[in-house]
């Protein structure tokens, strides 16, 4: 098996399988490193923009670039690439790590509602580099998006970026497994929904649930679903997928 380089990308010899090449490395924090030495770098991602129910969470990650373990080298990657047990592998290993700095933020229901889900997304991320409590130059934020951080952060937004930085995977899982966790926690509140499993997102079984128990003070009211049992207008738990649950 090829070893990774300090990039965290995998050499592939010739005539090896392409396809087990890793592309999640610190090629654009040290990029950035090559044209601001000394610059604080954090990566930037969230989850549960899409989902029916409960918060969005968006979490902040500097890594110690030259002295990450082995083992989040190897191993980080785009959380929905990775089962629920190896992200909570990584999520303890992120916790661990020496040198490692973790913010977490999050925007309520309520906030969603009131300000749309992008914007609701922004504010959590803002609070997630707040939560840092270490100044950053450099944010790499997962999408096309752009945060409105503090004038003095250099926001880089990278399409794909929780699947070519580091950093910003570890962003993506410290945010999924939260918000998964924060979903189970309300499971036991509202056990009907299957939050524990669909993690809020429309799937069938959640669809069916909401048509026939009603809403939640935890669902999003000005997401269409929802509106539409409000209204009290029938909706196809059929037409929706269970796929979105794993996002």
């Amino acid at each position: 098996m090829a070893e990774p380089d300090q990039s965290g990308a995998v050499a592939v010899a010739p005539g090896g399988n392409k396809a087990a090449r890793r592309t999640c490395g610190f090629r654009k924090e040290k990029a950035w490193l090559k044209e601001r030495a000394g610059a604080v770098i954090a990566g930037i991602d969230e989850a549960g923009r899409g989902p029916l129910a409960g918060p969005v969470v968006a979490a902040a990650v500097i890594l110690p670039i030259e002295r990450c373990p082995k083992a989040l080298r190897n191993g980080l990657d785009d959380s929905k690439k990775l089962s629920a047990e190896r992200r909570e592998e990584l999520y303890d290993l992120l916790l661990a790590c020496e040198g490692a700095v973790i913010g977490i933020g999050r925007a309520d229901v309520a906030e969603i509602d009131s300000i749309n889900i992008l914007n609701a997304t922004f504010r959590a991320m803002g609070r997630a580099v707040e939560m840092l409590n270490l100044g950053i130059d450099i944010a790499l934020v997962d999408g096309n998006g752009k945060p409105p951080l503090p004038a003095h952060i250099h926001v880089d937004p990278i399409i794909g970026g929780d699947g070519l930085s580091l950093s910003i995977a570890a962003a993506s899982i410290i945010a999924k497994v939260t918000r998964d966790r924060i979903m189970c926690a309300l499971h036991e509140e509202f056990p009907g929904y299957g939050w524990i499993t669909n993690m809020g997102y429309g799937t069938r079984e959640h669809c069916a649930a909401m048509t026939a128990l009603g809403v939640t003070v935890h669902h999003r009211r000005s997401f269409a679903p929802v509106r539409a049992v409000l209204a009290g207008e029938r909706i196809q738990p059929e037409l929706f997928s269970d796929i979105a649950a794993a996002e």
